[in-house]
């Protein structure tokens, strides 16, 4: 039988390396400012769905992904691990979308894909760490959800067994699928990419890809020939299977005023660099007299009350 997973990932600049230098004046973040990586919770995502298709019967994993054309890099690393099909979800209309219109537009591509078993995501995104799109996502699909995942223990006639984290334990929960579920750094260990998979996917791209591609060599051609060469790399890459699909907001029927700023009722409202410095310091001595000194201190400057 077999259970079709579709994830959601993200490609997220590397937060260890922000800088005030890397955040643009309306408060957004300057992403070209800063290397790019795969969301690492997302990577425990791709890995239970693969396991999900490997355990129970087969199946299908698609893995999709909204931003720019910079993004299909997360999704080739996803086809190496070993999705089936992956999904660039790009439009200049959907710039400076936040957690509700970002979890609309992700609604509507999880649509177009058909029926779906399982939607997985990651816990939350290191850029934004507001664990928000999964459980809102859930709701625009009507999907039951599960939370905080780190096992899928069963699947069996379409009820599905998991262990989620509670903080200090975890709980054993069942439900009927369809269900999405969001995904701990705690669920297994990623698979790495598998040699031959990188070797075949590596030339794989999406049409925008294509035509920056044939842009740069082909800088004096008419706007018909390169309309035409890229055509034809296009019907290449779908005859060799290394196709990234790319779809629009008017590809998924997104209605335009839930989408991007406009559709965003979040706004930025300050933004802040803060850099913290030490001023010297204070030895204690290891006994009772000094630790008495330093809650008293402690006291007086109002650090602690």
């Amino acid at each position: 039988m077999g259970y079709n997973c579709v994830v959601l990932i993200k490609q997220v600049p590397d937060t260890k390396r922000v800088t005030g230098e890397a955040m643009n004046p309306d408060g957004t973040v300057n992403r070209a400012a800063l290397p790019a990586i795969f969301n690492p919770e997302d990577l425990y995502a791709v890995e239970l769905a693969l396991e999900i298709r490997d355990r129970f019967g087969g199946g299908k994993v698609t893995v999709i992904t909204m931003g720019p054309p910079a993004a299909c890099e997360a999704l080739r690393q996803a086809l190496y691990r070993g999705a089936d099909e992956v999904v660039l979800v790009t439009d200049r209309r959907a710039a400076a979308s936040d957690t509700l219109a970002t979890s609309y537009i992700l609604s509507c591509a999880v649509r177009k894909c058909g029926q779906v078993d399982v939607v997985l995501c990651g816990r939350q995104a290191i850029d934004g760490d507001t664990a928000q799109v999964g459980p809102q996502l859930a709701e625009k699909l009507n999907l039951p959800q599960v939370t905080y995942v780190e096992q899928l223990q069963d699947i069996k006639d379409g009820v599905v067994r998991i262990r989620r984290n509670v903080g200090n334990g975890y709980e054993i929960v069942e439900g009927r699928l369809p269900m999405l579920l969001t995904v701990l750094d705690t669920a297994g260990h990623p698979r790495p990419a598998a040699a031959r998979r990188l070797m075949k996917y590596k030339k794989a791209r999406a049409k925008l890809e294509l035509e920056a591609a044939v842009t740069a060599e082909m800088p004096n051609a008419t706007a018909e020939g390169k309309a035409t060469e890229v055509a034809r790399r296009l019907a290449d890459l779908q005859n060799r299977g290394l196709i990234i699909h790319q779809w629009n907001l008017d590809d998924i029927k997104a209605d335009l005023q839930w989408c991007g700023r406009d559709g965003s009722p979040t706004k930025v409202h300050r933004i802040q660099s803060v850099i913290l410095t030490g001023k010297g310091h204070k030895g204690i001595l290891p006994t009772d007299e000094g630790v008495a000194e330093l809650v008293t201190e402690l006291i007086e400057d109002h650090t602690i009350s």
